[in-house]
């Protein structure tokens, strides 16, 4: 499916959105961009860590403790991964080039491909967010069905009860294979890839390999393969679980659309802006905890209509846009509780796989 052109409006919601938040940091007189607290919340999570991989592999604690250390270096990657990866790869975590660009490269540490995340989250999830056949996001194959324009199979109608097992393999699956899958197609699902550079290419292998030899190599050669294979499913499905349901509780739950782009124009009806509201949602948003350890993905609203800021300005520029959205008419999807968003996710996914 090619990529759809989006609506235009004589009051354009994205422009008046856009003029509100830059008065705000005119007058406050602040950069968008990340602050020292941002970058001592990096320091802490990179180094704690480093520290647990250290133990884990060098020491070898007894399983009664290194079964719980795995599943801390599991929540610590989701942590990295919201808090300094998501912000540096959007350009986001400070002014500074150099930086966002070593806050970016921490998922190559991870494991994973900030190009291949570049172009499936910036370039194409972040511009059709919810769009069937455009959107990776939404594809998981004949697993899951999560749009209604997906084609529903018999299993989907136990989906919502066997996504939990699923999503806890998104990290694996990730670094195994959807990367390689995206490098030897070209393609993010139907989108071409931008071509790569030979810098691309070279980082793309050469951190493949690094990764390989200290997640596996190295682990298997200090502590046996047994004890290799536990620790590392451990850590993995951790991760892949905490990172997969925050990023659907953003998207896939009952008050989000799933616009379909009127034909043979190839367009949608609502300007890009609307589109973003209509198919994005918030939670928790009043938990301090929350948005400190999801790394304000809980404000997934302001994210997707204003990339460019640190997630640190959200809890703020919220109180704007809400308004705005208010003012115009338009919605504004929230779910007050976690359990909430939760909730409304697992319905949806009822839904789906019995409608």
């Amino acid at each position: 499916m090619s990529t759809p052109k989006f609506g235009s409006s004589k009051l354009s919601l994205h422009v008046e959105l856009k003029k509100r938040v830059n008065e705000y940091f005119a007058q406050a007189n602040t950069e968008p961009t990340g602050t020292f607290p941002l970058y001592l919340k990096a320091i802490v999570l990179i180094v704690s860590y480093t520290i647990i991989y250290l133990h884990l592999i060098f020491f070898t604690p007894a399983a009664w403790l290194a079964i719980p250390e795995c599943v801390a270096l599991g929540i610590l990657t989701a942590g990295i991964g919201f808090n300094v990866m998501h912000d540096g790869a959007h350009g986001s975590f400070s002014k500074s080039t150099v930086l966002n660009t070593m806050a970016a490269s921490t998922l190559e540490m991870l494991g994973a491909s900030s190009f291949m995340w570049n172009m499936k989250h910036n370039v194409v999830h972040h511009a059709y967010t919810n769009i069937d056949g455009v959107d990776d996001d939404i594809n998981a194959g004949i697993f899951l069905r999560l749009a209604p324009q997906q084609k529903k199979y018999k299993m989907h109608r136990y989906q919502h009860i066997y996504f939990w097992f699923l999503y806890s393999l998104l990290h694996i699956f990730w670094i195994f294979f959807t990367d390689y899958k995206k490098y030897f197609s070209g393609k993010v699902g139907d989108v071409p890839l931008k071509k790569l550079k030979l810098q691309d290419h070279i980082m793309f292998w050469g951190a493949k390999l690094i990764h390989l030899f200290f997640y596996v190599v190295l682990p298997i050669y200090m502590v046996g393969v047994t004890h290799w294979i536990i620790g590392f499913l451990t850590y993995g499905m951790v991760s892949g679980f905490v990172l997969s349901i925050v990023f659907q509780l953003a998207h896939t739950v009952e008050e989000t659309s799933f616009p379909v782009a009127e034909q043979p124009a190839n367009r949608i009806e609502d300007e890009w802006a609307l589109h973003q509201l209509k198919t994005t949602a918030n939670f928790a948003t009043k938990s301090k905890f929350v948005t400190w350890w999801v790394g304000g993905l809980n404000f997934q609203i302001e994210h997707h209509l204003f990339p460019k800021i640190s997630h640190i300005h959200y809890p703020v520029i919220s109180k704007i846009i809400r308004q705005t959205c208010k003012e115009m008419g338009v919605p504004y999807i929230e779910h007050p509780k976690l359990y909430m968003a939760i909730a409304s996710h697992v319905s949806h996914l009822r839904r789906m796989g019995n409608e």
